[in-house]
């Protein structure tokens, strides 16, 4: 059960400063683009901002260019737009499959790149009406004290959903940020830390603006595990990307969603460079991913399916791309 939306004002800027602008003028301003997940959590009563700021008007966001550099996209490209783009199916495919792959057609023709990118954490006891959370004492991401996930910790467990961080992660993707300090470039890895609650490393205010890819990425898939075959988020999503040298791995990059409160970069594939894909190393790969995800009770499905879902997705999506490679 949903409430009506809360009275908010609406700021339409027509360019990024103006937006960075309206938001630094009202504290606790949020940015809307398709808001196919903001609306439903302000619906829901999760989040009841004074002020929104909305950038569909902003041409600077919905650009898509490549260059001798590679490729750089708009924060406000919508998902719709990435999944049928000819040269990102070409060149960057599992970022193509992971678009593909987000809930419907009616919300990949609203939602956005950034939005995203900047996807808020979920869990089966956040996610739900004011009234439900209400009589569960709320939980700690949202006017709670406990995490009912990990009720002796003192960590939210929310799990970070989005579907693009991954691929983008193994493409080794930078990403430009607006601000009231100016626009800075990191790393995608760099806007993501370990924590349900404060999932972004944004500051107030600030915006992603662009995504950077380069101009010679490696071949890559994205595959992911959800309760229905559309619409639903990931409970286990992987983006892998690969390069062959010989009869041997060049480089393997592995990245995860869904199990985590932050996609990221698995740790301790570069000592797979140089090395035969065999079932030794597969399995190994099994192992490094069953040990660095931390899927927990956040979803209806249990957090040991998820762990194995997304290590067997790995080995398969590994064992597929260098089998292509090698034909």
């Amino acid at each position: 059960m949903t409430a009506p939306l809360a009275d908010f004002h609406l700021a339409q800027p027509g360019t990024v400063d103006e937006a960075v602008a309206a938001c630094a003028k009202h504290p606790g301003s949020r940015y809307v683009a398709g808001g196919t997940d903001l609306l439903v959590n302000m619906r829901r009563g999760i989040t009841s901002p004074d002020q929104l700021v909305d950038l569909s008007g902003i041409d600077e966001l919905t650009a898509l260019a490549t260059d001798a550099q590679g490729m750089t996209i708009g924060a406000g490209v919508t998902i719709a737009a990435l999944a049928r783009n000819i040269l990102i199916a070409d060149k960057y495919r599992a970022l193509a499959q992971a678009a593909a792959a987000i809930a419907g057609p009616s919300h990949r023709t609203m939602a956005t790149v950034g939005g995203n990118l900047c996807l808020d954490t979920r869990c089966i006891y956040y996610n739900q009406s004011e009234w439900w959370r209400s009589a569960n004492a709320y939980c700690l991401k949202n006017r709670g004290e406990t995490c009912h996930v990990a009720p002796q910790g003192q960590r939210c467990h929310a799990a970070f959903s989005g579907d693009l961080a991954p691929a983008l992660l193994v493409l080794g993707a930078e990403i430009d940020i607006a601000g009231s300090q100016g626009q800075r470039r990191i790393p995608l890895s760099e806007l993501y830390v370990e924590d349900g609650k404060a999932h972004l490393t944004l500051a107030e205010g600030e915006l992603i603006v662009a995504v950077h890819l380069p101009a010679k990425p490696p071949a890559s898939r994205y595959e992911k595990v959800r309760t229905r075959g559309a619409i639903d988020f990931p409970l286990a999503g992987v983006a892998v990307a690969l390069t062959v040298k010989g009869k041997t791995i060049g480089a393997l990059r592995i990245a995860l969603t869904g199990t985590n409160s932050r996609p990221f970069l698995l740790d301790g594939t570069d000592a797979f460079a140089g090395k035969a894909l065999d079932d030794k190393l597969l399995q190994a790969i099994d192992r490094l991913v069953q040990k660095q995800v931390q899927p927990m009770r956040t979803t209806l499905a249990s957090a040991n399916y998820r762990r194995l879902a997304a290590a067997a997705l790995a080995r398969r999506l590994t064992a597929n791309l260098f089998a292509e490679a090698s034909a």
